[in-house]
């Protein structure tokens, strides 16, 4: 985490992003974020979400995205202000203020986030982090989750066009529990925020499964891509 200073207070930015990964062919995705180990003191060698430097010239939310691009080469399809933490206590050394932002990106794109100072983690089995950072992640986790009832969040975690399958893969991956599948087909099907198109999944040994894509004309409860908050 990089900061900038205001008088006493210093101003830094982090997000924490989330993205299904898997071990390997044939296992199930769960979700996971990348973190950076910190090279510098406070909290020297310890691991804690990648963050930079707000420039003078620029927006809170254009500075979460610059400094993801820098730290993690990532350039997420969803970027949201999540909350400010500024406990008096939370760094050793002075005051400092985090604005922080929450990121979903597709797995495809999480294979940029890697380097030698950066590890994915799962994101309920994460070590002990530098300043409050677990606080933060668990906060990350319970908006995600709760979001993911009401709106079209899991969108982000998909492409353009995506099988009924798929979306209740990213439900489960996220809300760590198991949907019945006929369920789940009636309830999004009722909702009126999938479109069948006319394509199929091609590949596999059965009955290829048909495409779907989000109903952009549905207005549903959600705040929005791209830092609309």
């Amino acid at each position: 985490m990089t900061e900038t200073t205001d008088g006493d207070v210093t101003i830094a930015v982090s997000t924490v992003i989330f993205a299904l990964r898997s071990d390997g062919e044939g296992s199930a995705a769960s979700l996971r974020l990348p973190l950076v180990r910190r090279i510098r003191a406070p909290f020297d060698g310890r691991w804690a979400l990648p963050g930079g430097p707000i420039e003078a010239t620029e927006s809170l939310v254009a500075a979460a995205g610059r400094n993801l691009r820098e730290t993690t080469a990532l350039e997420p399809n969803y970027l949201e202000q999540l909350y400010a933490f500024g406990d008096a206590d939370r760094s050793p050394y002075e005051r400092v203020v985090s604005i922080v932002y929450w990121a979903l990106v597709r797995s495809e794109q999480a294979d940029l986030a890697e380097g030698k100072n950066v590890r994915w983690f799962a994101a309920d089995e994460l070590p002990e982090l530098a300043f409050d950072h677990n606080l933060i992640v668990e906060y990350a986790l319970w908006r995600l989750r709760t979001k993911m009832e009401y709106s079209r969040i899991a969108h982000a975690f998909l492409g353009e066009t995506f099988t009924l399958a798929e979306l209740r893969e990213v439900h489960e991956a996220v809300l760590r529990r198991p949907l019945d599948p006929a369920n789940f087909r009636r309830q999004i099907e009722a909702s009126k925020a999938i479109i069948a198109t006319e394509q199929h999944l091609t590949g596999g040994r059965h009955r290829p499964p048909r495409l779907y894509r989000y109903n952009t004309s549905v207005e549903l409860t959600d705040n929005g891509p791209l830092g609309r908050s």
